[in-house]
Parts: structure tokens; C-alpha cells; sequence
């Protein structure tokens, strides 16, 4: 019932803009880090700041989801740092494979997955776009700290994340929604038009990052493991999580299918931004995507049995 639904409606669109970025980047050979940087410092700050500034949801629940993502996200923490020292992997790989693992797709893979499952229950659509709030803000932290620590230390680090826009932007976003400040139309509509072009540019990117990848390079031990981490075992903590706390219905359900989208495309673009790795972060998001084809479609299945 699942299957081709979400594969055609999610994962092929998906697929197509990195498709187009492939095909731009072999004719035209673009400069993938000036267009990295117009992603970092200037369309995903838009997108992250309108997503905190319209998010809105019951407290009682939101603090039962914030409590859920903290130990989820810290669980993976844990299991990823143990799986990197496993793989002895260097400082500059580890930091990718935590990342890929602890970083999830919540934004444009995980809010049409929801709204295409969720269609008749609006808090469904309204969690997922917490879920994505957060891992925005993981990314922008633990994430960016674990690229910039393998190539600085210290204050480097600290002055690294305060001088990226995004930390401004979430910081002015959930300040701004909290204080119920309204926003001017004339500064709205151009931050709405970089929000909206954030997604189809940075799918574009990375379709250009992956053209300069051979395939065969794709099935190495450190993405399939990663993958699986990722498509498996992270769908497998939260469940455990969610008996654990006692959570049901639509909050566990949601939270369930959250837990199962492939690697955050922002983890690519970070990888590229601080030049660590990027073509194994590129790799990773494409091998953990296509895989997701698959998975996410049996989670959504398991759900609906476990939790409606």
C-alpha cells in the first residue's frame, strides 16, 4: 500500500533535483563552494529561522517530545562514538560517520513523508516539524562542532559556532515566536523566498558533489555501516525509547517514523563547507536515501501495527 506511494511522491522528487545538480555540474562545472557558502551563510539561515519563528504546539506534549529527542539523540551519540572507535576510524571520518548516523533528513524528506501519512491528523504533521526544528539545531551544534573539533580545538571551535548565521538564526527565531513578535511584511517575503530556495538548491548541490563521485567508491565499509546505523538501528533505539517512556498513539507513531529517514543532507553541505571529507559525507546521504526507499516504508508499515 506503501511502497509506491511514498517511493514515487517522496524519495523520486528527491532524487530528480540531485539528478539535475549531477547532469548541471558535468556540463557546466560549477564552483561547489561558493555555492556552499551561499547555502551556509544565507538561504539555510532563512529556512531555519522561519521554521522556528511558525512552529507552534501544545506544551504539555512539546515537552514530551523534547524530552524523547534529547535521549534518542544522545543515545545515538553514544552508539555512534562506540561504532567510530570500533571502526578506528580517523578524526576527520569519525566526525562524518556520527554525524551521518546522529543527523537526521527531518525537513525535506521527513515533512512530506508526514504530511502525505498524516493528512487527517494535523498533530502528526505539527510533531515532525519539532523533530525538524530540533535536528536543526543538533546539526548547527553537535554536528558542526564535530567537523570544526577535527580540524580545530579550543576557542577555535566556540568562535566557529558563534560566527556561523544559522546559530543567529535559531536563536532570533525562537526569540521572535516566543515574544509573539510579528514580522514586517517587506522583511518577511524576502526571507520567505530564500527559505524557499534553500531545499531545491541544496539537493542541487549535492547532486553536483556526487557527480565528481565514482559509484563503485560508494560500497565501502564506512558508509554501508554507517547506513545501517542510520536506516536500522536508529528506528531500533527509538522504539525501545518509546516503550520505555510509555508513549503511544500519534505522538509514538510519529515519533517512530521520525526516527527512520536516511542522513541529513546538511551534514553533506557542512562536510563541504569545513572541506572534511565531503565526498564520503555526499556518498553517505545518496547510499542512506536510496536504501530508505525500502526501510522507511516497512517502519511506516510497523507503526501502523504497534501504534493505531
Amino acid at each position: 500500500m506503501f511502497i509506491g506511494t511514498i517511493f514515487i511522491q517522496v524519495i523520486v522528487p528527491i532524487l530528480i533535483l540531485v539528478v539535475i545538480g549531477a547532469c548541471l555540474q558535468r556540463k557546466f562545472s560549477f564552483n561547489l563552494r561558493a555555492i556552499s557558502n551561499l547555502l551556509t551563510y544565507c538561504l539555510m539561515p532563512a529556512a531555519v529561522f522561519i521554521n522556528l519563528y511558525e512552529t507552534e504546539i501544545d506544551g504539555q506534549v512539546l515537552l514530551e517530545i523534547m524530552g524523547y529527542l534529547v535521549v534518542f539523540s544522545l543515545l545515538l551519540i553514544l552508539v555512534t562514538s562506540v561504532l567510530s572507535k570500533f571502526l578506528r576510524l580517523d578524526k576527520g571520518e569519525a566526525a562524518i560517520f556520527k554525524n551521518s548516523i546522529s543527523l537526521i533528513n527531518s525537513g525535506n524528506y521527513g515533512i512530506p513523508v508526514s504530511q502525505l501519512l498524516f493528512q487527517a491528523t494535523p498533530l502528526g504533521i505539527s510533531i515532525q516539524i519539532i523533530v525538524m526544528v530540533f535536528q536543526n539545531i543538533l546539526t548547527y551544534t553537535y554536528g558542526l562542532y564535530n567537523l570544526i573539533a577535527a580540524t580545530k580545538s579550543g576557542w577555535d571551535i566556540m568562535k566557529s559556532l558563534l560566527k556561523m548565521p544559522v546559530t543567529h538564526a535559531m536563536l532570533l527565531g525562537g526569540l521572535l515566536n516566543g515574544l509573539h513578535v510579528p514580522i514586517p511584511g517587506f522583511l518577511w517575503t524576502p526571507i520567505s523566498h530564500l527559505s524557499d530556495a534553500f531545499l531545491a538548491i541544496a539537493l542541487i548541490l549535492l547532486g553536483a558533489q556526487l557527480a565528481q563521485i565514482q559509484i563503485r567508491t560508494i560500497f565501502n565499509r564506512t558508509i554501508i555501516v554507517s547506513s545501517i546505523g542510520r536506516l536500522v538501528i536508529g528506528p531500533a533505539v527509538s522504539l525501545m525509547l518509546i516503550f520505555l517512556i510509555g508513549l503511544d498513539g500519534i505522538v509514538a507513531q510519529s515519533l517512530f517514523i521520525a526516527s527512520s529517514f536516511p542522513t541529513s543532507r546538511n551534514s553533506s553541505g557542512l562536510a563541504l563547507e569545513y572541506d572534511v571529507y565531503p565526498d564520503l559525507a555526499a556518498q553517505t546521504v545518496l547510499f542512506s536515501t536510496i536504501l530508505s526507499g525500502v526501510t522507511v516504508t516497512f517502519i511506516v508499515y510497523l507503526s501502523t501495527i504497534l501504534f493505531v
